[in-house]
């Protein structure tokens, strides 16, 4: 009858049974000698967005970018990340456009981007270049028409099915994944010295057409968006901040302000040291910072006393050291150091420091998403409570 810190098993029924729609039910709990009332349970989709205009919720929402396929069997034999998100209870759901993608080597794809990709093994593949090298070329590249038929198959087939029940979030860019992936990256970054103009139409491209899919996934139902465009290795960005606001900033502005337009908040992902560019990030307009890199040295303690009044935060438990390497237990006091630094007044969604990756240990993921359950409720109350003074039943 002992217990890990994992609890319950993953196919426990009760923990796996879906919260009732418009279910209203308050819940009493009890914490040295002081009664603690819970909120009114919300459906996943109220929690989200509640979380994203930096309320305080029922409880903090969780939901990863990516679990990958190996600890999803380990968990769920059998299950797709559709099937994971639901059956988990996980708070929101993803999709994005559907873009094509061909297999041009064994192991190469090509997609509508002309961009190129190496089959990895992991969940996403290693982007090797693509088809703008140059003014010239870009001057002749035609990007995919973000009105295709059949473009937002995907998204259509997500919000028939889990509208006002998982918040639904859609993958789209901002200004440099794009650029890097039909230029390629050290292409790029050499062209901010020699070819800044070519860097000035790429960003301005991405934006356009990230704008315009921003309005076809809204008509259709989203709930928010995500851009998981990287600006920083864990030393520093990527572009300094100088030439970042001067190529980079007016089309970074311009686009979160389309997506706001549109209607949709937005989460802005970026690994690594994006301190000496978070001025010129918050100032663009987004909603929710993610994932606060503690590799490269960012606390999320700071983050929300600095800018909690400003922004919500989406973070951090270290997916490169504590879940990859440590035991439950770590895991676990972990995820409650992140509530302790973060979850006051709400704004916060608990998850990983990036994304449940091959080499997070399944029995850890699971000692995450059970702390978050077991102590996430507001009121959060995260210290041992004092016992009634009854005898245990086997004592």
């Amino acid at each position: 009858m002992g217990r890990s810190p994992i609890g319950h098993r993953a196919a426990c029924r009760r923990c796996l049974a879906p919260a009732p729609s418009g279910g209203r039910q308050d819940a009493e709990r009890e914490g040295r000698g002081v009664t603690v009332i819970g909120r009114a349970e919300l459906t996943s989709a109220e929690r989200v967005l509640r979380v994203l205009r930096r309320q305080e919720p029922d409880r903090i929402p969780h939901f990863e970018w990516i679990v990958d396929r190996r600890v999803r069997e380990a968990i769920l034999p059998g299950c797709s990340m559709e099937e994971f998100t639901v059956r988990m209870g996980l708070d929101a759901i993803l999709t994005a456009p559907d873009f094509r993608k061909e297999e041009i080597a064994p192991g190469i794809f090509r997609n509508e981007w002309g961009a190129l990709s190496k089959r990895t093994g992991e969940e996403h593949g290693f982007p090797l270049g693509g088809p703008v090298k140059t003014l010239e070329d870009f001057e002749r590249y035609h990007p995919p028409d973000p009105r295709a038929p059949g473009r937002y198959r995907s998204l259509e087939r997500t919000v028939a099915r889990y509208k006002g029940r998982l918040a639904i979030g859609v993958h789209l860019n901002d200004v440099l994944s794009i650029p890097f992936y039909i230029c390629g990256h050290e292409e790029l970054l050499v062209a901010f010295a020699e070819e800044p103009e070519l860097v000035r139409k790429l960003a301005k491209l991405s934006a356009d057409l990230n704008i315009e899919m921003a309005k076809e996934v809204a008509r259709r139902g989203a709930d928010f968006i995500f851009t998981g465009d990287d600006y920083a290795s864990a030393d520093q960005p990527f572009v300094a901040p100088a030439r970042f606001r001067e190529y980079l900033y007016p089309e970074l502005k311009r686009v979160m302000g389309g997506f706001k337009a549109a209607g949709l908040p937005v989460i802005k992902h970026s690994d690594g040291n994006i301190l000496p560019l978070l001025d010129m990030i918050l100032e663009a307009g987004i909603d929710c910072l993610d994932p606060i890199d503690p590799i490269a040295g960012l606390d999320i303690g700071v983050m929300k006393r600095t800018y909690g009044d400003r922004i919500a935060l989406k973070g951090n438990v270290n997916c490169a050291q504590t879940l990859t390497f440590g035991s439950e237990a770590d895991v676990v006091e972990e995820t409650k150091a992140v509530m302790r630094k973060a979850a006051a007044g709400g704004g916060l969604i608990l998850s990983s420091s990036n994304s449940i990756h091959s080499a997070v240990k399944p029995g850890n993921y699971l000692a995450m998403w059970n702390a978050i359950r077991t102590y996430g409720r507001y009121p959060i109350a995260l210290e041992p409570w004092g016992d009634s003074g009854a005898v245990e039943a086997f004592s």
